[in-house]
This record gives C-alpha cells, structure tokens and sequence, in this order.
C-alpha cells in the first residue's frame, strides 16, 4: 500500500512540474506560417578592446534563426583575436552576418524622413547615437543607394533590449560596453503618417567595448 501511494506523489509532482510550464519561454517556430519572419541584413559588430584580444563570439537565436551569411565564415561561433583599432584577424574592419529571425521589431516608435533628406538624417542621428564617423560612412556608402525606390521612409529604432528578443551576442569575454542598434526601415509614397519621437539611445565608447548597426527592410 506504502508503495501504491508514493508511486501516486511521485506521478503528481511529474503531472505538476510539466503541466505548469511557463509557455511564454519557450522559443518561438520561426518556421511556423503564423510567425512573420525578416531577414537582418547586414549587421556590422565593431569591437574595441583595449588591448589585443582572442576572443570566441557566438550569435545566438533565443525564439529561433538561423545565419544567413557571415564574414569572416561563421560556424558556430567566431574564433578571432582583435587588436585595440578594432582590426580583426589583421584584416576585417568589423565582423558582417545577415540572419533570418521571427519578427519582434517595435513599430511604435519611428521618424518619417523624406528620401532626399536621409543621407543627412542617418549622418545626425548615428552621430548622436554614439557612432564614429568611419563607422557612420560605412552605413551611408552602403545603404544610402538603396533607398531610392519611395518618396518617404519610416525608420524606426531598434536597440539591445529589443534585438536581443531576436538575436544575442555572445562573447567569451565580455566588453564594459556592447551597444547594438538598428534600424527598421519601410518605405511609403506618401508623408500622411504621424510617428511617435523614439529617445536615442547613445553608446558608452569606454573601456573595451563593443557597436553594432544594421538594418531591417519592410
């Protein structure tokens, strides 16, 4: 009898322990047709340390992902030594990945900017995010030709808090400082929209630090 009855705690206990599972950790399908997905295009990760380092960077995917496309190449992590300029591998200015993520972007704080006027808007607000000014240009150069396409931009901000809802940088030693900001853009033909001002978010550059941008296209 002494048996029968603690085979029937032990099999509550089981009953409890899995039936009251917190379902809002569980990650994200990202392939499920009901979550909207979005490609992360074009993240650069700057690092900064204060003296050259090795390091091991590891992306990970806390409701699902998966890479895209890295350089250098990216197989499970990054193995690099990095010197204080931020040169890795004596040869790559900042590390380049673009990832498929389930879609946990705000979209309740934006600024709208008319298409003639976005080279000098990413310029100030870049700068006022903390950006330096090769960081700054390698974001213009590259993505300043490819919003042609519409008469007006909604550009809203995405910083760590957010991003790591979908995307977590790892590294095995951790800078003082990691910033990490992008931004979701989504173009319209028209300025009849009103957007709510986001606070910037500005980067501490002290000590051994980390920077990233990059970019979501709606």
């Amino acid at each position: 009898m002494k048996n029968i009855l603690l085979l029937i705690f032990v099999l509550l206990i089981t009953i409890l322990q899995f039936g009251c599972k917190d379902k809002s950790i569980e990650p994200i399908n990202y392939d499920d047709n009901n979550i909207d997905t979005i490609v992360d295009r074009k993240p650069n990760l700057y690092i900064y340390p204060t003296e050259e380092i090795s390091l091991s960077i590891r992306i990970d995917f806390p409701n699902g992902g998966k890479i895209l496309e890295s350089i250098p190449e990216y197989n499970n992590s990054w193995d690099v030594f990095v010197k204080p300029t931020g040169i890795i591998n004596d040869v790559y200015e900042y590390l380049f990945y673009e990832c498929k993520v389930p879609d946990l972007t705000q979209k309740t704080y934006g600024w709208l900017v008319a298409r003639d006027d976005l080279k000098h808007f990413f310029d100030n607000n870049l700068s006022l995010s903390g950006f330096n000014e090769k960081e700054i240009k390698d974001f213009t150069d590259y993505w300043i030709p490819l919003l042609k396409e519409y008469s007006y931009y909604e550009i809203y901000p995405q910083y760590k808090n957010t991003l790591e809802k979908m995307t977590i940088i790892n590294f095995s030693t951790v800078p003082k400082n990691i910033y990490r900001m992008q931004y979701v853009i989504r173009g319209r033909d028209n300025n009849s929209i009103s957007l709510q001002e986001p606070i910037i978010e500005t980067a501490k550059r002290e000590g051994y630090f980390s920077v990233e941008w990059g970019v979501i296209i709606k």
